[in-house]
């Protein structure tokens, strides 16, 4: 078994060099490939993130009773924080809210005569999930003492549709490139194993079972698969950071995710596709030549 396991390996190491220039296509397409869905689902994750930042700044506001102290409406934030769905809370006093209202505006002079007292003392409210706004508004109203809830749920329903699309057509998308790479990688090894059709027909001939004939090609392909995999994964890993800084540089506002946050799920990701490419395409290439 160790022998002929070693055989298999010497034979597909040997393949990938006797056919320098169609493993080099093989390798370039898959390359191309990886890069293309890798690029496609980074730019997805990093979409997904300015949304997930952007839903962050979407806050309830809850107004308190006012006959209700600073102290009991203080003592509300622990029911606040217990309605489920509550990420955290902030209380906001009379003077804060006043402060906050006066600097929406350049000539204060006009609100002199305005008094802290006239404004109500609030909680912000941050959600862990703002597809449940609506609910989680309906829960909080019923809080003794909170006697008004603010909540944008027009604004707060557009990005959770927004990020079901994205998730759909990222989705989507990397299924059809994912297709569209194993036609394109099956057709690369088609062409390859059409120059060895007489190696393997020999073979055949001189009662070599269709097992013995296939492993060499599988593992050419995994080798092939996985070595492409690690050059997509560098050319992927060089040309994000380069983009990344030039969008930070022009694009201040624009947080992107660091590269290596994501460096271990995207080179395992890169390798397996690598290997079900390179498999699966030899699988393909090979079957007609074994049919009896």
């Amino acid at each position: 078994m160790f022998s002929r396991t070693c055989y298999f390996i010497k034979e597909a190491i040997a393949n990938i060099f006797n056919h320098g220039i169609m493993s080099f296509v093989t390798t370039f397409t898959i390359i191309c490939c990886l890069i293309i869905m890798g690029s496609c689902c980074l730019l997805a994750l990093n979409v997904q993130q300015i949304i997930t930042e952007l839903e962050a700044e979407n806050q309830m506001v809850a107004f308190i009773d006012e006959a209700m102290s600073d102290e009991e409406a203080r003592g509300l934030e622990q029911q606040l924080l217990a309605v489920e769905n509550v990420a955290q809370v902030r209380f906001v006093t009379r003077e804060e809210a006043m402060v906050n209202f006066l600097d929406r505006y350049e000539d204060n002079s006009l609100f002199e005569d305005v008094d802290s007292s006239v404004f109500r003392n609030r909680y912000l409210i941050y959600l862990d999930d703002i597809a449940l706004m609506e609910q989680t508004q309906n829960d909080l109203a019923g809080i003794y003492g909170v006697a008004k809830i603010n909540a944008l749920l027009k604004v707060a329903n557009g990005f959770v549709t927004l990020r079901n699309i994205l998730g759909i057509v990222a989705l989507a998308i990397f299924v059809v490139l994912f297709l569209i790479s194993i036609i394109l990688m099956n057709s690369t090894m088609k062409a390859a194993t059409f120059n060895r059709r007489t190696e393997i027909s020999i073979m055949r001939m001189v009662g070599a079972r269709n097992s013995f004939i296939r492993w060499p090609f599988v593992l050419e392909g995994m080798l092939i698969g996985l070595f492409a995999a690690l050059c997509a994964f560098l050319l992927q890993w060089g040309g994000y950071n380069l983009l990344a800084e030039n969008i930070s540089g022009a694009l201040s506002f624009i947080t992107v995710i660091p590269f290596e946050n994501m460096l271990i799920p995207v080179l395992i990701a890169f390798g397996v596709i690598g290997i079900i490419e390179g498999v699966f395409g030899s699988l393909g290439a090979v079957k007609r030549y074994l049919r009896v």
